[in-house]
C-alpha cells in the first residue's frame, strides 16, 4: 500500500499556467499517499501541498512522517514521490518530464526537474539531476547521500555529479534497477581530482568579495561568493527580484569537463520555478561578476532573461 500517483503526463500545451498545474499535481499526489484507512499519522507534520509556493523540498521530519504513513522504506518512498519531482519540470521544448530527488546528509529531500527555456538556446537547459542538486546546494546542503531519478542519467549529468564532494560514491536509484554508486555509471571517470582540485561542489566556499548595495545587489554578490569556479577563476552570481518582493539567487557551478557547467542564472531560475513562480513574475535581475574575468556571463544572462520577458537587468562588478 504505497503512495502511487494516478497523474497523467503534463501537457505542456495547456492554457493553464504551468505553476498552477504543478501545484495541483502536488496536492493530488500527496492526497493519494493517504487514501487508505489509518494511513494518516495523528499530529503528523506534513507539507501543505495546497500552497501555490510549496518549496519543492521535504524536511527530515516530513520524510519520516511520510514513511510512517505509507509503511515505505526510504528508497521506496523516494520512488513513490518521483511524480512530484517530474511535475516540477518546465519541459516547454521537449514535453518530456524528468524528475529527480536529491537526498541530503541533513535528511532533507530536494526535488528537481528539467528546465527548458523557449527563445533561448538549448545549451541553457537545466537537466533534472542538475536541478535537484543545485536546489540542494543553494539551500545550504553540504553533501548528498543519494539521488533518485525516473530515467537513466545522461552522460552530461553523470559528469556533473562527479564534481560533487560525494563524488563517485553517490548512490543512484533508478526504477526497476538495483541502486549503484556513480562509479558504476561513470567508469574510468575524469573529474576535479585529476586536475588537483581540492575544493569540490557543495564544499563551503567564500570568495570574500565585499557585500554592499540594496538587498538584491547583496544577494547577487553573496551568490558569487559561494560559487564554484576553480577552473576559470571567474566567480559570478545572479539574483532575481519578483513582483511580490521575493528574491531568488543562483551561484555559478563549474565542472571539470567544462560543458556540464551550470550558469548562475540557471540556478536562480531553477529555484524560481521549483517554488511555484513563473518567469513573468521577475521584475528585476542583477548579475555580479568581475570586469576582467576570463569568462563573462553578461551576454548570455541578458539574452536568456530577455527571451523570458525580463528587460530590467543590471550588472555589479565584484572586487
Amino acid at each position: 500500500m504505497g503512495c502511487k500517483s494516478h497523474l497523467k503526463p503534463l501537457d505542456a500545451r495547456t492554457l493553464v499556467p504551468h505553476y498552477i498545474v504543478m501545484r495541483q499535481r502536488y496536492a493530488l499526489t500527496f492526497s493519494s499517499c493517504f487514501d487508505y484507512p489509518g494511513s494518516r499519522p495523528a499530529g503528523g507534520h506534513l507539507p501543505d501541498a495546497r500552497d501555490p509556493h510549496f518549496p519543492a523540498l521535504l524536511e527530515a521530519d516530513q520524510v519520516a512522517t511520510l514513511q510512517q504513513a505509507t509503511g515505505l522504506d526510504e528508497d521506496a518512498l523516494a520512488f513513490a514521490l518521483l511524480p512530484l519531482a517530474a511535475a516540477c519540470a518546465r519541459a516547454d521544448l521537449s514535453h518530456f518530464n524528468v524528475g529527480a530527488i536529491a537526498r541530503g546528509v541533513s535528511g532533507r529531500w530536494y526535488f528537481g526537474g528539467n528546465m527548458e527555456f523557449l527563445g533561448a538556446t538549448m545549451q541553457q537547459t537545466v537537466h533534472a539531476e542538475q536541478s535537484a542538486i543545485s536546489h540542494a546546494w543553494l539551500r545550504g546542503e553540504t553533501s548528498l547521500r543519494a539521488i533518485t531519478v525516473n530515467y537513466t542519467p545522461c552522460g552530461h549529468c553523470r559528469q556533473f555529479m562527479n564534481e560533487l564532494n560525494s563524488g563517485l560514491a553517490l548512490r543512484i536509484h533508478l526504477p526497476g534497477r538495483e541502486a549503484h554508486a556513480l562509479q558504476h555509471y561513470l567508469p574510468d571517470a575524469f573529474g576535479p581530482k585529476d586536475l588537483e582540485i581540492k575544493t569540490l561542489l557543495m564544499d563551503h566556499q567564500d570568495h570574500g568579495f565585499p557585500v554592499s548595495g540594496d538587498a538584491l545587489t547583496q544577494a547577487a554578490i553573496e551568490a558569487a561568493n559561494r560559487c564554484h569556479a576553480p577552473y576559470s577563476h571567474s566567480p559570478s552570481g545572479v539574483a532575481l527580484e519578483l513582483k511580490d518582493g521575493t528574491l531568488f539567487s543562483g551561484s555559478y557551478a563549474e565542472n571539470a569537463a567544462f560543458n556540464p557547467t551550470l550558469p548562475p542564472l540557471q540556478g536562480a531560475l531553477n529555484l524560481l520555478s521549483l517554488n511555484g513562480y513563473d518567469y513573468p513574475d521577475i521584475q528585476r535581475a542583477i548579475l555580479a561578476e568581475k570586469a576582467d574575468a576570463a569568462l563573462i556571463q553578461w551576454d548570455a544572462t541578458v539574452a536568456t532573461l530577455k527571451a523570458l520577458g525580463c528587460h530590467n537587468i543590471e550588472r555589479v562588478l565584484l572586487g
